[in-house]
Protein backbone atom coordinates (compact mmCIF):
# COMPACT_ATOMS: atom_id res chain seq x y z
CA UNK A 1 0.00 0.00 0.00
CA UNK A 2 1.24 3.15 -0.97
CA UNK A 3 1.25 6.23 1.19
CA UNK A 4 -1.31 8.11 -1.70
CA UNK A 5 -3.83 4.93 -1.01
CA UNK A 6 -3.41 4.40 2.83
CA UNK A 7 -4.15 8.97 2.87
CA UNK A 8 -7.14 7.89 0.01
CA UNK A 9 -8.57 4.96 3.00
CA UNK A 10 -8.46 7.79 5.64
CA UNK A 11 -9.95 10.77 3.73
CA UNK A 12 -13.18 7.73 3.04
CA UNK A 13 -12.97 6.57 6.36
CA UNK A 14 -13.98 10.60 7.53
CA UNK A 15 -16.13 10.87 4.68
CA UNK A 16 -17.80 7.85 5.65
CA UNK A 17 -17.69 6.53 2.07
CA UNK A 18 -17.93 2.63 3.35
CA UNK A 19 -19.19 1.62 0.19
CA UNK A 20 -15.85 3.22 -1.50
CA UNK A 21 -13.49 1.88 0.92
CA UNK A 22 -15.11 -1.64 0.10
CA UNK A 23 -14.14 -1.42 -2.87
CA UNK A 24 -10.86 0.65 -2.79
CA UNK A 25 -8.34 -2.36 -3.14
CA UNK A 26 -10.32 -3.89 -6.52
CA UNK A 27 -10.50 -0.65 -8.05
CA UNK A 28 -7.00 0.51 -7.46
CA UNK A 29 -5.72 -2.82 -8.51
CA UNK A 30 -7.91 -2.23 -11.99
CA UNK A 31 -6.67 1.46 -11.91
CA UNK A 32 -3.08 -0.45 -11.80
CA UNK A 33 -3.42 -2.64 -14.60
CA UNK A 34 -4.89 0.01 -16.61
CA UNK A 35 -8.18 -1.26 -16.70
CA UNK A 36 -9.50 2.46 -15.18
CA UNK A 37 -8.72 5.95 -16.25
CA UNK A 38 -8.87 8.34 -13.66
CA UNK A 39 -12.23 9.44 -14.52
CA UNK A 40 -13.79 5.86 -14.90
CA UNK A 41 -11.90 5.07 -11.64
CA UNK A 42 -13.57 8.08 -9.76
CA UNK A 43 -17.42 6.95 -11.70
CA UNK A 44 -17.04 3.57 -10.26
CA UNK A 45 -16.12 4.40 -6.88
CA UNK A 46 -18.77 6.63 -7.09
CA UNK A 47 -21.44 3.96 -8.27
CA UNK A 48 -20.16 1.34 -5.18
CA UNK A 49 -21.05 4.13 -3.14
CA UNK A 50 -24.54 4.24 -4.66
CA UNK A 51 -25.42 1.37 -4.48
CA UNK A 52 -24.29 0.52 -1.06
CA UNK A 53 -26.33 3.61 0.47
CA UNK A 54 -29.87 1.72 -1.82
CA UNK A 55 -28.96 -1.78 -0.14
CA UNK A 56 -28.21 -0.27 3.21
CA UNK A 57 -31.41 1.75 2.72
CA UNK A 58 -33.49 -0.91 1.17
CA UNK A 59 -32.94 -3.61 4.48
CA UNK A 60 -33.84 -0.84 6.68
CA UNK A 61 -37.44 -0.49 5.10
CA UNK A 62 -37.64 -4.09 4.70
CA UNK A 63 -37.07 -4.11 8.47
CA UNK A 64 -39.66 -1.18 9.09
CA UNK A 65 -42.13 -3.54 7.10
CA UNK A 66 -42.14 -5.92 9.81
CA UNK A 67 -43.24 -8.83 7.46
CA UNK A 68 -44.21 -11.75 8.99
CA UNK A 69 -42.67 -13.53 5.83
CA UNK A 70 -40.23 -12.41 3.00
CA UNK A 71 -42.28 -13.45 -0.28
CA UNK A 72 -42.58 -12.18 -3.72
CA UNK A 73 -45.35 -12.48 -6.33
CA UNK A 74 -42.34 -14.29 -8.20
CA UNK A 75 -42.60 -17.10 -5.31
CA UNK A 76 -46.59 -17.33 -5.60
CA UNK A 77 -47.93 -20.51 -7.00
CA UNK A 78 -50.51 -19.23 -9.46
CA UNK A 79 -51.46 -22.82 -10.36
CA UNK A 80 -52.69 -23.52 -7.37
CA UNK A 81 -55.96 -22.63 -8.03
CA UNK A 82 -57.37 -22.25 -11.63
CA UNK A 83 -59.87 -19.82 -10.04
CA UNK A 84 -56.95 -17.34 -9.14
CA UNK A 85 -57.14 -14.32 -11.41
CA UNK A 86 -53.18 -14.48 -12.36
CA UNK A 87 -53.49 -11.51 -14.62
CA UNK A 88 -55.11 -9.59 -12.51
CA UNK A 89 -53.04 -10.42 -9.33
CA UNK A 90 -49.89 -9.73 -12.18
CA UNK A 91 -50.83 -6.58 -13.09
CA UNK A 92 -51.14 -5.57 -9.10
CA UNK A 93 -47.09 -6.25 -9.32
CA UNK A 94 -47.12 -2.74 -11.23
CA UNK A 95 -47.79 -1.01 -8.69
CA UNK A 96 -49.95 1.56 -10.54
CA UNK A 97 -52.41 1.84 -7.92
CA UNK A 98 -49.76 2.96 -5.47
CA UNK A 99 -48.21 5.52 -7.92
CA UNK A 100 -52.28 6.69 -8.02
CA UNK A 101 -52.44 6.42 -4.27
CA UNK A 102 -55.48 4.27 -4.64
CA UNK A 103 -56.21 0.62 -2.15
CA UNK A 104 -56.00 -3.06 -2.98
CA UNK A 105 -58.77 -4.90 -1.36
CA UNK A 106 -58.04 -8.96 -1.17
CA UNK A 107 -60.52 -10.83 -0.21
CA UNK A 108 -61.60 -14.38 -0.36
CA UNK A 109 -61.46 -18.31 1.71
CA UNK A 110 -58.19 -19.24 4.26
CA UNK A 111 -55.67 -20.63 1.95
CA UNK A 112 -55.88 -19.15 -1.26
CA UNK A 113 -52.78 -16.94 -0.53
CA UNK A 114 -54.01 -13.61 0.25
CA UNK A 115 -51.68 -12.45 3.05
CA UNK A 116 -48.60 -13.92 0.65
CA UNK A 117 -49.65 -11.70 -2.03
CA UNK A 118 -50.26 -8.92 0.11
CA UNK A 119 -46.67 -9.16 1.68
CA UNK A 120 -45.19 -9.61 -2.06
CA UNK A 121 -47.10 -6.37 -3.04
CA UNK A 122 -45.28 -4.55 -0.10
CA UNK A 123 -41.82 -6.18 -1.12
CA UNK A 124 -42.79 -4.90 -3.96
CA UNK A 125 -43.32 -1.39 -2.95
CA UNK A 126 -40.14 -1.34 -0.64
CA UNK A 127 -37.97 -2.46 -4.06
CA UNK A 128 -39.34 0.49 -5.40
CA UNK A 129 -37.99 3.11 -2.09
CA UNK A 130 -41.83 2.85 -0.67
CA UNK A 131 -42.25 2.67 2.92
CA UNK A 132 -44.40 -0.18 4.05
CA UNK A 133 -45.94 -1.62 7.24
CA UNK A 134 -47.78 -4.92 7.46
CA UNK A 135 -49.88 -5.87 10.72
CA UNK A 136 -53.02 -8.14 11.73
CA UNK A 137 -55.67 -5.77 11.94
CA UNK A 138 -56.24 -7.25 15.54
CA UNK A 139 -52.89 -5.76 16.68
CA UNK A 140 -53.40 -2.77 14.64
CA UNK A 141 -56.50 -2.29 16.94
CA UNK A 142 -55.66 -3.45 20.10
CA UNK A 143 -52.57 -1.06 19.72
CA UNK A 144 -54.76 2.37 19.16
CA UNK A 145 -56.66 1.40 22.32
CA UNK A 146 -53.64 0.91 24.47
CA UNK A 147 -52.99 5.07 22.82
CA UNK A 148 -56.32 5.85 24.41
CA UNK A 149 -55.39 4.66 28.23
CA UNK A 150 -52.16 6.30 27.85
CA UNK A 151 -52.47 9.19 26.01
CA UNK A 152 -50.56 8.07 23.21
CA UNK A 153 -52.71 7.74 20.56
CA UNK A 154 -52.38 10.68 18.47
CA UNK A 155 -48.32 9.51 18.20
CA UNK A 156 -49.56 5.97 17.23
CA UNK A 157 -51.74 7.38 14.74
CA UNK A 158 -49.08 9.45 13.26
CA UNK A 159 -47.38 6.51 12.95
CA UNK A 160 -49.57 4.30 10.77
CA UNK A 161 -50.36 7.22 8.47
CA UNK A 162 -46.85 8.06 7.99
CA UNK A 163 -46.32 4.59 5.35
CA UNK A 164 -46.68 4.89 2.09
CA UNK A 165 -48.24 1.60 2.21
CA UNK A 166 -49.96 0.55 4.55
CA UNK A 167 -51.42 -3.71 5.17
CA UNK A 168 -54.15 -4.73 7.47
CA UNK A 169 -54.48 -8.42 7.28
CA UNK A 170 -57.06 -10.48 8.45
CA UNK A 171 -59.61 -7.31 8.19
CA UNK A 172 -63.05 -8.40 9.61
CA UNK A 173 -62.25 -11.11 11.21
CA UNK A 174 -64.43 -10.32 14.33
CA UNK A 175 -67.50 -7.64 14.87
CA UNK A 176 -65.89 -4.36 15.85
CA UNK A 177 -66.51 -2.53 19.10
CA UNK A 178 -68.11 1.33 18.52
CA UNK A 179 -64.34 2.24 20.17
CA UNK A 180 -62.42 0.21 17.34
CA UNK A 181 -64.53 1.27 14.29
CA UNK A 182 -64.26 4.86 15.19
CA UNK A 183 -60.27 4.24 15.78
CA UNK A 184 -60.49 2.35 12.15
CA UNK A 185 -62.68 5.14 11.03
CA UNK A 186 -59.83 7.87 12.42
CA UNK A 187 -57.08 5.97 10.87
CA UNK A 188 -58.09 5.46 7.21
CA UNK A 189 -59.57 8.83 7.13
CA UNK A 190 -55.87 10.35 7.85
CA UNK A 191 -54.82 7.97 5.20
CA UNK A 192 -56.76 9.29 2.41
CA UNK A 193 -54.18 9.74 -0.82
CA UNK A 194 -51.85 6.94 0.68
CA UNK A 195 -52.47 3.31 -0.29
CA UNK A 196 -54.29 0.70 1.91
CA UNK A 197 -53.63 -2.89 1.04
CA UNK A 198 -56.65 -5.23 2.96
CA UNK A 199 -56.88 -8.93 3.23
CA UNK A 200 -60.34 -10.49 4.13
CA UNK A 201 -62.06 -13.91 4.40
CA UNK A 202 -64.99 -11.92 3.96
CA UNK A 203 -66.24 -9.62 0.70
CA UNK A 204 -66.44 -5.59 1.51
CA UNK A 205 -70.56 -6.37 1.06
CA UNK A 206 -69.96 -8.18 4.36
CA UNK A 207 -67.80 -6.30 6.53
CA UNK A 208 -70.46 -4.08 8.66
CA UNK A 209 -74.08 -4.55 9.64
CA UNK A 210 -76.41 -2.02 8.64
CA UNK A 211 -76.36 1.23 10.39
CA UNK A 212 -72.79 1.20 11.34
CA UNK A 213 -70.09 3.12 10.59
CA UNK A 214 -68.52 2.88 7.44
CA UNK A 215 -64.61 3.51 6.15
CA UNK A 216 -64.56 6.47 4.09
CA UNK A 217 -64.85 5.65 0.48
CA UNK A 218 -62.20 6.21 -1.58
CA UNK A 219 -60.26 4.06 -4.66
CA UNK A 220 -59.50 0.39 -4.32
CA UNK A 221 -58.68 -2.35 -6.38
CA UNK A 222 -60.79 -5.07 -5.18
CA UNK A 223 -59.28 -8.59 -5.91
CA UNK A 224 -60.92 -12.30 -5.25
CA UNK A 225 -58.04 -14.36 -4.98
CA UNK A 226 -60.33 -17.12 -5.21
CA UNK A 227 -62.74 -15.25 -8.07
CA UNK A 228 -63.98 -12.56 -9.91
CA UNK A 229 -61.44 -9.54 -9.81
CA UNK A 230 -63.73 -5.71 -9.77
CA UNK A 231 -62.25 -2.45 -9.51
CA UNK A 232 -63.55 -0.27 -7.61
Amino acid sequence: MTVMDAALRESLKALRLSGMLETLDARLAQAHGGELGHLDFLKVLCQDEITRRETVAFQRRLQRAKFEQQVTLEEFDFTASSKLPAAQIRDLGALRWLHAGESVILFGPVGVGKTHIAQALGHLAVRQGAHVRFAKTSRILADLAGGHADRTWEKRVRELVRPDVLILDDFAMRQLSAAQADDLYELVSERQGRSLIITSNLAPSDWYQPRRRRVPPGPAHQHQPSGDHERA
